[in-house]
């Protein structure tokens, strides 16, 4: 797990705590309830971006990797050509 899905979750489980608050602090009548309410929503929107964003990256890696395997597969393809042909043509090395 990276930090960005850590802390995405850390944060997804702060903001449905911080709304249960809310509600609990609604249904009993103890006095305002929005300001939990408004920060747990804010931090839920915010931990489920840092999850996406995870997701994304892991991705984005994964792709990354795979078109970089590709590059030097044909960069080795190349040098094998390349030394093929000057094995054939020990002249054209020389120069």
């Amino acid at each position: 797990m990276n930090k960005f899905l850590v802390r995405g979750l850390i944060l997804i489980g702060a903001g449905i705590g911080l709304n249960i608050l809310g509600y609990a602090i609604k249904e009993n009548m103890w006095g305002k309830y929005g300001w939990a309410m408004i920060i747990g929503t804010i931090l839920f929107g915010i931990g489920f971006i840092l999850v996406f964003y995870s997701f994304f990256r892991r991705v984005e890696y994964k792709g990354l990797v795979e078109e970089r395997a590709i590059e030097a597969e044909k960069k080795e393809e190349r040098e094998a050509l390349n030394q093929e042909y000057y094995d054939q043509n020990p002249h054209k090395a020389q120069e």
